[in-house]
């Protein structure tokens, strides 16, 4: 099938679940009241005088406004974000690692962000979660980084992984001591509820950072396709086709890191996103990375989108951390796709 009818066709899945999300919920919403709330706000936000012309009055109450606004909308920038930067930076990760078990957390990032917001959130200061986050996870990317390199500036991938698999226990012994010593009452809570993920009370300025950094790094790796063809043959088979495999290497990890900080601090540590979704996608459009990426940056984001509804309205008014959903799901899902592997081989 060409590659514009899948992504075509995944954009209108993309868009048509965005709206169905908007108007999910106890509050009594239609696909109408959505759009005469957005194109309200997008008139004030181009300066149009909300009376004349196209940009008419806010014809919804202050209440339902602001659930799609101030609610809804932004908590589903959130979801299709994230899970469109979590999906490509765990195909990145496989590609570059050698790894078909890698994801955006290879590296250590989410424990370092888990560590970073389990010290704001002891105490009491959980306005500072996504810097403080932040923070942490770009710590545990320079430690790993700095562990796994080389004297002479190489990034073997066995090194890495290692690496990246001794910063995240480290991590995790100091996320359960710090819980086990200081955490009580409510700050138990929004730690364990952080520390699965989840979407919650997202504003705007969290879904636009994780929106504009994840197209900013999308449109980078999506012009690194070729790029990655070669390294999914070894490092040899890169360097003889005159690409300098440390430099991309060192310049990938860390992009595609820095992206999984940046969307672990607005979302937490959201599972097997970027694990299970490059799988699925390469067995539907191969293995080239100039089809695989788009492609697996919409699912991701679908996926997330879908995940994140359920777990906001199956259990209602009771709300599950998204995390759970995606291991929930990802976990038998990824244990089809090694069967079907297996059978394979």
């Amino acid at each position: 099938m060409p590659l514009v009818v899948v992504l075509l066709a995944l954009v209108a899945v993309l868009t048509s679940t965005a709206g169905w999300a908007l108007t999910l919920g106890q509050a009594d919403i239609t696909v109408g009241q959505v759009g005469a709330s957005a194109w309200h706000h997008l008139c004030i936000e181009a300066g149009a005088p909300p009376e004349t012309g196209v940009c008419r009055a806010n014809a919804l109450t202050t209440i339902q406004d602001a659930i799609i606004w101030q609610g809804r909308a932004p908590r589903v920038v959130a979801a299709v974000a994230v899970g469109a930067g979590l999906a490509l930076v765990g195909a990145v990760m496989q590609t570059l690692t050698h790894n078909p078990l890698s994801d955006p957390y290879l590296l250590g990032v989410s424990a370092g962000a888990s560590v970073g917001a389990v010290l704001v959130l002891v105490l009491g200061l959980a306005v500072a979660t996504p810097a403080s986050a932040l923070v942490g996870a770009l710590a545990a990317l320079l430690t790993t980084l700095a562990l796994a390199s080389r004297r002479d500036g190489r990034l073997s991938p066995v090194r890495t992984v290692l690496a990246g698999v001794a910063v995240a226990q480290a991590g995790s012994a100091v996320v359960s001591f710090v819980i086990f010593w200081s955490s009580t009452g409510d700050s138990y809570r929004e730690i364990l509820s952080w520390l699965m993920g989840s979407l919650a009370g997202t504003v705007w300025s969290e879904a636009l950072l994780a929106l504009g950094v994840t197209a900013v790094v999308g449109t980078l790796l999506a012009t690194q396709g070729r790029t990655l063809d070669a390294f999914s043959f070894g490092d040899v088979s890169a360097a003889s086709l005159g690409i300098a495999v440390t430099q991309v290497r060192w310049t990938l990890l860390c992009t595609s890191s820095l992206l999984t900080a940046v969307l672990v601090s607005v979302a937490g540590s959201i599972g097997f996103v970027g694990l299970v979704i490059p799988h699925g996608v390469r067995l539907l459009v191969g293995s080239r990375h100039h089809r695989t990426l788009p492609v697996v940056a919409i699912s991701g984001a679908i996926f997330l989108l879908l995940a994140d509804t359920a777990a906001r309205s199956l259990f209602e008014p009771r709300e599950l951390p998204v995390g759970i959903l995606t291991a929930a799901i990802g976990a038998p899902v990824f244990a089809l796709l090694l069967r079907r592997h297996r059978s394979a081989d």
